[in-house]
């Protein structure tokens, strides 16, 4: 009997520090019950039933207290203090500790947990100093956690973390300097401890629960995957390095989410750790420059070393979190390619954990999983568009879509970034469910009108979404001259590809009318002005295009097409000096633009001879060299994705940009047959790209030969 007497008191305190170290305040409750004895007419109990009922009401104050925060998590989070008046939990907690303190029965290990324990509830009742108190009473600063129980692991990161916390909010009371600095070491050397201690009780529990379950040991109702995080061990995990970065101290803050990620990942530390992930890429990417940059395995700068102090963590934790091996680790070089690394690390995390389920009852868990893989494809898009990785990036964007339901902004992310690598069809497809999901968003059916005149010349397209903007009428605000600016050049582009003289002059005179209303809605828009006077210079009315360009100049006095409009616009009026002094002014303020140096070439080449006109081809020839021999060495897809190619060459550039004199003018391909043209474009591209590199722009081999050609024997010795 005696034995079995023995082996069921075992049991109960195995239960008990199981249901301690894995939260499971319910069930501690019943069992704390089983220690308490019958209700019965006070007298003086044994010295050993006091301990146990003592130790009972420990345990039911404890639980009552954890099931309090836990429905309190949002007022800790806002640090509210809880009153006894609102929550009878709290009270009945409170009066079992007050009793067990005064009584002083508990045998010396239980009575330090159960201070520890009221340390806690005078904090969450805003008691920072009893809590203070509370916990040099109970000598945290000496505690080891050598040989203890999970659950004591628990206590003590939830001591020190809270002793933290509490110090922090007791600092206006100090007035001199020198105390405050103490005292904010001591916080710090709490939180760093903190950190440590709740990341080695987190990984001893996983492998606990790992092993019970492997057993399948009856009893253990909870999973890890199930395990939640308290508030005040998400607090444990984050504010040593929360709280250094908010002082400034980048060094420290970077080495502690350093340390942090190179833990080994509990299930538990998941969602932590990718917010642990973001904050590091966020610091990356802010707040340190490519020049002050130091790799996890190396030491920082000797500047920032000096600032560099001792870690703060009590040499009596002989027990450390475990960490992932350094053997054949992969080691960024600078800080986007370490910023890089977590965001796809974290990428990853926030795909396989999404909450796709449209049930209402996970409505806050759909809308929280969003907002973490909204923060991150963000922080994404900064770092591969600094890079200039847009193909990359709209593939991650792309993972994104199975949770991005009616959600605009990962749409019109995945949308610009199909834009900037040069998926234009996508991209117009793309935009059209953005307009289906923003109706009232002029800016969505610009961009598409944009891709479709500019890009793809699909200008039926084109026309329908610059009519959607102006069919917003003044709810368009700013964008309703930009709607009638493109429709106008949708119209003037239509006129261009039109075959029938009298459906030409019909489009034309649309598209100066569209035109015309776009500037008077934006008079001051110098780019709406260029297209005017561009369009009637279209329809040969060329003093009326000087004297409107003469008013776009005005307004911006250095815009680059403007000049060069102008100079052609002479040279239609055979005043050829008129125009190279135009040009040759624009070409002082635009020194590396192949456009203006062409149009210099063509005028220098019919107005002062072939001698001179070469000696610009050599200037642009050797120009070119240098610029694409950078391209070539920058990497193939950041010069892809930088470079959009044209599904289908418009047909006059001068109708949205003026013609660069590096467009593969000869390799546009006609196809007859529209699908045809864009199979050959995808299975070309790459070719095209390659060899535009190679070869150079063909318009200007083209002149060149043609100026040698005309300059005769004389040319060689120039």
């Amino acid at each position: 009997m005696a034995a079995r007497g023995l082996h069921s008191h075992v049991k109960l305190e195995g239960e008990i520090e199981r249901c301690r170290a894995e939260g499971q305040w319910a069930q501690l409750r019943s069992l704390a019950q089983q220690l308490l004895p019958p209700a019965r007419p006070p007298r003086k109990a044994a010295a050993g039933a006091q301990d146990a009922e003592d130790f009972g009401n420990m345990l039911l104050a404890e639980a009552l207290l954890e099931e309090c925060l836990k429905e309190n998590f949002a007022k800790l989070k806002d640090s509210i203090p809880l009153t006894e008046k609102n929550e009878p939990k709290l009270g009945e907690a409170k009066q079992h500790l007050t009793g067990i303190l005064s009584r002083g029965k508990l045998r010396p290990k239980y009575m330090t947990e159960a201070m520890l324990i009221i340390g806690k509830l005078h904090y969450v009742e805003g008691s920072y100093r009893d809590a203070i108190s509370m916990y040099a009473r109970a000598g945290i600063d000496d505690l080891s956690t050598k040989d203890e129980p999970l659950y004591m692991l628990r206590l003590v990161t939830e001591a020190f973390v809270i002793k933290g916390l509490a110090l922090e909010r007791s600092t206006n009371s100090i007035a001199s300097r020198a105390r405050l600095c103490e005292r904010e070491e001591e916080v710090m050397a709490c939180f760093e401890t903190a950190c440590v201690i709740a990341q080695v009780y987190l990984q001893e529990l996983e492998k606990t629960l790992n092993n019970m379950h492997s057993r399948s040991i009856k009893g253990s109702n909870v999973t890890y995957s199930e395990f939640e995080l308290s508030y005040f061990l998400e607090a444990a995990l984050q504010s040593a390095y929360v709280t250094h970065l908010k002082k400034g101290n980048i060094v420290k803050g970077m080495r502690i989410l350093r340390e942090i990620l190179r833990t080994v990942e509990t299930k538990a530390t998941q969602t932590f750790k990718m917010t642990a992930a973001k904050q590091l890429a966020q610091i990356l990417l802010h707040s340190l420059s490519e020049d002050c940059y130091w790799s996890p395995l190396s030491d920082p700068l000797p500047e920032f070393m000096n600032k560099e102090d001792q870690s703060y963590v009590s040499n009596l934790l002989c027990r450390r979190p475990e960490l992932y091996t350094e053997e054949n680790a992969y080691c960024p070089q600078d800080n986007v390619e370490e910023a890089l690394l977590l965001l796809l690390i974290s990428e990853s995390m926030a795909n396989r954990d999404a909450v796709i389920s449209r049930a209402p009852d996970q409505q806050d868990d759909r809308a929280v999983s969003l907002q973490d893989a909204s923060a991150v494809y963000d922080l994404l898009s900064i770092t591969l568009g600094r890079r200039g990785q847009y193909v990359m990036l709209s593939e991650c964007l792309e993972r994104a879509m199975k949770f991005a339901f009616d959600e605009f902004h990962l749409w019109y992310q995945l949308a610009l970034s199909m834009v900037a690598c040069g998926k234009s069809a996508y991209a117009v497809s793309v935009l059209k469910e953005c307009a289906k999901l923003r109706p009232t968003d002029p800016t969505v059916p610009l961009l598409a009108a944009k891709v479709c005149i500019g890009s793809l010349h699909w200008l039926e397209e084109g026309e329908y979404f610059a009519k959607m903007v102006i069919d917003l009428g003044e709810d368009a605000g700013e964008s309703l001259a930009k709607g009638y600016l493109a429709l106008g050049l949708t119209y003037s582009l239509q006129a261009t590809d039109a075959t029938v003289k009298d459906t030409q002059d019909e489009l034309n005179k649309k598209a100066l009318q569209t035109l015309e209303r776009a500037r008077e809605l934006a008079p001051e828009d110098h780019q709406i002005i260029l297209y005017l006077s561009l369009q009637l210079a279209l329809v040969r009315q060329i003093s009326d295009a000087i004297e409107h360009l003469q008013e776009a100049l005005q307004l911006c006095k250095d815009d680059m097409n403007s000049l060069h409009l102008l100079a052609l616009l002479f040279s239609a009026q055979k005043h050829y000096q008129h125009a190279l002094d135009v040009i040759n002014m624009a070409v002082v303020e635009y020194p590396e633009s192949f456009s203006l140096l062409f149009t210099k070439v063509k005028l220098e080449w019919i107005h002062k001879g072939p001698e001179e006109a070469l000696v610009t081809c050599r200037h642009m020839l050797q120009m070119w060299q240098m610029v694409y021999n950078v391209l070539q060495h920058s990497g193939s897809e950041k010069g892809s994705s930088v470079t959009e190619t044209p599904v289908i060459k418009k047909h006059n550039g001068l109708h949205l940009t003026l013609p660069d004199a590096h467009d593969t003018d000869s390799g546009s391909q006609r196809a007859s047959s529209l699908a045809a043209s864009r199979l050959e474009q995808a299975m070309s591209e790459i070719t095209m790209q390659s060899s535009s590199m190679k070869q150079g722009p063909m318009q200007l081999w083209t002149a060149l030969e043609q100026i040698w050609l005309q300059a005769g024997p004389g040319a060689e010795q120039t």
